[in-house]
């Protein structure tokens, strides 16, 4: 788990903090002083033997973007003492995003693919995984520096992106329900069999996820919407009141 610091306390994501347990360090209004950093390569080692004591021959250990987080870089370091092979992966995505990749390459193994081709299946899958979404805290976002090449206190509601794990500008709307509009149509430029996760921060948010689905459920170009909850380290650069969407080829068993 990544490591979750708020107000100088230390939390493991998952473990001693959950999103709820999160968002509520935002009541009446507050914004602590948060950061978060990486699993340390010790704690990726313990992990890898772990995994290697219970059997494992091989692991594919698949994670967030270099250009985001450290994270790569500390699991690389620890499979120079793992006692398996270990097969480092970077996506290039971000919350979801790794979901999704995590979820083609646990469908190649189910179909009895090897290494090589779960690799494939994630290298095939990560350049098309795309996101959008609203920031319920801009000065979360600015405080982080993940957002560099954004004017987050401009005019109208920025609609945002990632390319290459950096942040752009998708649209600037006057209204939230004019940015689920624009949301809804990045999904159709996508393509065709598409599957949509619609993600969401705390209570506040759910209402607009809810619109937001309202809006995409009659496209036919979408097989599935799944749901999921932003979690404490991505909330720390977002905040409560966010929602958004990743949108990805459907993956099927092969």
């Amino acid at each position: 788990p990544l490591t979750v610091t708020v107000d100088g306390v230390d939390y493991l994501e998952g473990e001693t903090l959950d999103a709820d347990g999160f968002y509520a360090l935002f009541a009446d209004g507050s914004v602590p002083e948060i950061s978060t950093s990486q699993p340390s390569p010790g704690q990726f080692a313990e992990a890898y033997q772990r995994l290697a004591d219970a059997g494992c021959r091989e692991i594919v250990s698949i994670h967030l973007a270099a250009a985001m987080s450290g994270t790569i870089a500390s699991a690389t370091l620890a499979t120079d003492i793992a006692s398996v092979p270990v097969h480092v992966i970077d996506t290039g995505a971000a919350s979801f995003g790794v979901a999704a990749c995590v979820w083609a390459a646990a469908s190649a193994r189910d179909g009895g693919a090897s290494v090589a081709e779960m690799r494939a299946r994630i290298a095939d899958i990560a350049p098309r995984i795309g996101t959008a979404f609203i920031v319920g805290v801009p000065l979360l976002i600015e405080r982080g520096g993940r957002a560099a090449a954004v004017d987050m206190a401009a005019e109208g509601v920025p609609v945002l992106v990632m390319s290459d794990g950096n942040l752009e500008v998708l649209d600037r709307v006057a209204s939230v329900e004019r940015a689920i509009e624009v949301m809804s149509g990045y999904v159709t430029s996508r393509g065709m069999s598409l599957t949509v996760a619609i993600g969401t921060a705390d209570e506040s948010s759910k209402p607009l996820a809810q619109h937001l689905e309202a809006e995409l459920v009659p496209v036919a170009t979408i097989d599935r919407v799944v749901h999921y909850r932003i979690g404490p380290s991505v909330g720390a650069h977002t905040g409560p009141g966010t929602f958004g969407l990743f949108v990805f080829p459907t993956i099927r068993s092969r």
